[in-house]
């Protein structure tokens, strides 16, 4: 059963699946958003495409642990999707997980305007590995 990753903000999301026996996450593609029902729908597409059994989307919370605006729009998301897809959708913390994707990128010689295109995928990615690792 594959798990998806979302990096979940306001203008994109980044999604990554894992491999069928959940030891790896790739980054498969940045949604732009459009919209609630367009968004989700894509998703929707997502999970039927690549058999999806289960959903981690990323929490962001503060340094001190607590949850802000961000994190609670991350959290109704989260509601929102289980309740559309009957999956199971679990939260992860997601603290620095933005700033880890950008070292990677830059230590890897990506540019500043291709940085910005995958930041969001490298994030779900970084998301879904850290979870599955866990999980081990």
């Amino acid at each position: 059963m594959r798990k998806m990753g979302l990096d979940v903000g306001d203008k994109t999301i980044g999604v990554a699946i894992s491999d069928e026996l959940g030891w790896t996450a790739q980054g498969i593609e940045t949604i732009h958003r459009e919209g609630k029902k367009k968004d989700y729908f894509r998703i929707e597409e997502l999970i039927k495409q690549y058999d999806i059994g289960e959903i981690i989307v990323g929490l962001p919370k503060n340094m001190n642990g607590t949850i802000g605006p961000r994190g609670e729009v991350c959290q109704a998301f989260a509601d929102y999707l289980h309740n559309r897809s009957r999956l199971p959708v679990k939260l992860w913390d997601e603290r620095l997980t933005t700033m880890e994707a950008e070292k990677m990128l830059v230590s890897a010689d990506v540019s500043r305007k291709k940085r910005k295109q995958v930041i969001d995928k490298m994030a779900a990615v970084i998301i879904l590995q850290n979870y599955l690792d866990a999980q081990k």
